[in-house]
């Protein structure tokens, strides 16, 4: 599936080049104010995708921190709190090495659900949040050709194009 993406400079511009797409027998939405939404369209929140990223990388990563704190404290036989005694430094360990992946899973995790989870999402719903248009066409490689010829007729701001490379 293809993706074509307009970013058009208000909604006339934009219903214009929605009715040139439907002459031409080519479907298309328009998103902005008054019609779809980024998240009825399904642009991708990045900040949704980086909270999940870090709350899988904390599930994999807080149980791990807590025994390789409790393994590192047992095997080096540090007493760091002597009150405590040998197994209240491995679980005093263990909880600073699960306070250690719990940090390493937001900066980590949300780091990289910031980069490479939003895309150009990010962009395009800060045009959406500035009053512009999007005219988006999804079909075939050779439709997205003829609507980007239909499309660039209008002086769009952006004209981008996407091949989605995902197996469903």
């Amino acid at each position: 599936m293809n993706y074509l993406v307009a970013v058009l400079q208000d909604r006339i511009q934009a219903e214009a080049a929605y009715v040139a797409l439907e002459k031409e027998g080519i479907e298309a939405t328009i998103l902005g104010r008054g019609y779809k939404s980024a998240d009825e369209f399904g642009l991708i929140d990045p900040n949704e995708q980086a909270k999940k990223q870090a709350q899988l990388m904390a599930f994999w990563l807080v149980p791990f921190g807590f025994f390789g704190g409790v393994t590192f404290n047992l095997i080096t036989r540090l007493d760091t709190f002597p009150w405590a005694g040998q197994i209240g430094n491995a679980i005093i360990g263990g909880v600073l090495g699960a306070g250690a992946g719990a940090m390493g899973s937001v900066f980590a995790g949300g780091g990289v659900g910031l980069v490479l989870g939003s895309g150009d999402a990010l962009p395009y719903r800060n045009r959406l949040n500035a009053g512009k248009y999007l005219v988006v066409v999804q079909g075939s490689e050779s439709l997205t050709r003829q609507a980007t010829s239909l499309l660039r007729q209008f002086k769009p701001e952006n004209l981008q194009g996407y091949a989605d490379t995902t197996i469903r």
